[in-house]
């Protein structure tokens, strides 16, 4: 949705300034990579589906984060003293509509789900909406107390809960949406009189009874809703949204011969009728068209794969190459920021780098373009219905014209008109009885010793 000055416009705040101290890590926790990209991400990606103005709450200092905002609005909380208070610092963009406030390390939570929130917001009868779980593990969330009539009497911190509260399966996940005028006020009202000295933002729900005001649940999957706070955590969130990734490409018609051993970025776009064989990596920004085949132990990234063709095994496409229909890339090649022609092949530990190689070419066992002088990157431009026999080193920047023929063992520095052979290989000499010569003298020497 696109942003509105609208009184009416729904605002989602996105809380990103914790520093990741569990993460063990210079970088931000909402920095941390999850399928590819960012886990402040992929929230934002949902979120922007479903309210009409976004607010990412950093730390001082976060100027990345701060980018990866971009272009949404940032307000920094300088002083980190807890959830309600950082919630507070996008208090003047809270506008008048309702306010979501999420977690950047709660980045699984689906569009669908926020817009169930809001829903139960506006229209099921709900001054405060929150969203909870049911995890196989409970451990130690805090649990969401439901009265008789449907309506969340309270949240329970697990170190204050009794017994009869920590056997409750309904556990708390933070999120909270209200009305932004009331929101403002609960939000004032919360205090910092516990352990830790901060602003809790789930001491709201309890305000919020207090004040007479309807709070209402809101039930979403564990998947969704888990929390990353530490690497371990991280690695179980890759697990749940490489599982997700991997049903929707099956359900579109694609075939994983072992799913599990497949790992999918955020953006991958898969046809149907593609088969994906295991052990396939697939960066950032890949598309397969339909009807290829990607074999065992192949990396992907930056590439457009042509319908039709057959990448790997053990082939690995780089940012910026674009294959044809029909087009063969195997065993143990590499091809960087080139197009291969439709058709054409490339079967055998093979480097092509910032080329050009039109339709039907052969490229043979061993060739390698040499595109880069130390300094700058060079192109290489190879026509089509070219042979390239085994072996050749072209050095850029080169031009092979259609139809030509490169004699294997070459090193061509030149350009190649079309239709022409070119050999550049030192001639042969050989030298009869010299090999058994050698030997012979070897063995004598050693005999010796």
């Amino acid at each position: 949705m696109s942003a509105s000055s609208s009184p009416a416009a729904s605002t989602a705040v996105l809380l990103a300034a914790g520093l990741g101290t569990r993460m063990k890590s210079a970088m931000p926790k909402a920095m941390q990579p999850l399928a590819g990209r960012p886990m402040l991400a992929h929230l934002i990606a949902s979120a922007a589906e479903v309210f009409d103005r976004i607010v990412v709450v950093v730390g001082p200092g976060m100027e990345d984060v701060e980018r990866l905002a971009a272009p949404h609005a940032t307000v920094v909380q300088h002083d980190r003293l807890g959830t309600a208070h950082a919630a507070l610092q996008a208090e003047a963009l809270f506008g008048e509509g309702d306010v979501a406030v999420l977690y950047a390390d709660n980045p699984l939570i689906t569009p669908e789900t926020l817009r169930r929130l809001v829903e139960t917001r506006r229209n099921g009868g709900a001054d405060l909406a929150l969203l909870a779980m049911r995890p196989k593990d409970p451990a130690r969330y805090g649990r969401v107390v439901v009265g008789d009539d449907g309506l969340v009497e309270r949240i329970v911190e697990w170190s204050d809960a009794s017994a009869d509260e920590r056997a409750i399966d309904l556990c708390n996940a933070g999120v909270l949406c209200a009305a932004a005028g009331p929101f403002r006020a609960w939000l004032h009202a919360v205090r910092d009189d516990n352990a830790k000295r901060e602003f809790y933002l789930t001491d709201v729900v309890s305000i919020a009874r207090a004040d007479g005001g309807a709070v209402r649940v809101v039930e979403a999957p564990e998947a969704e809703l888990r929390g990353v706070n530490s690497r371990v955590e991280l690695a179980e969130a890759e697990a749940a949204v490489q599982s997700r990734l991997r049903r929707l490409a099956m359900e579109g018609g694609v075939t994983l011969l072992a799913p599990e051993t497949v790992f999918f970025s955020f953006d991958t776009v898969i046809e149907p009728d593609v088969t994906v064989q295991p052990n396939v990596v697939f960066g950032p920004g890949v598309t397969v068209r339909g009807g290829a085949e990607i074999r065992a132990f192949s990396h992907l990234e930056g590439c457009e794969v042509g319908a039709g063709s057959l990448v790997g095994p053990y082939a690995r496409l780089r940012p910026g190459t674009t294959l044809g229909r029909g087009a063969h890339v195997g065993n143990f090649v590499e091809l960087k920021a080139t197009t291969l022609g439709d058709g054409a092949k490339a079967n055998h530990l093979t480097y092509l780098g910032d080329s050009s190689v039109g339709a039907r070419t052969n490229v043979g066992a061993g060739t390698i373009t040499c595109n880069y002088d130390g300094v700058f990157k060079h192109r290489t431009t190879i026509g089509a219905n070219v042979f390239v026999g085994s072996d050749s080193i072209l050095v850029a920047p080169v031009s092979i014209g259609d139809d030509a023929m490169i004699a294997a063992g070459s090193v061509i520095t030149q350009d190649v008109e079309g239709g022409a052979m070119a050999i550049a290989r030192s001639a042969q000499t050989t030298k009869p009885g010299w090999a058994t010569r050698f030997r012979n003298k070897l063995a004598a020497k050693k005999g010796q010793g």
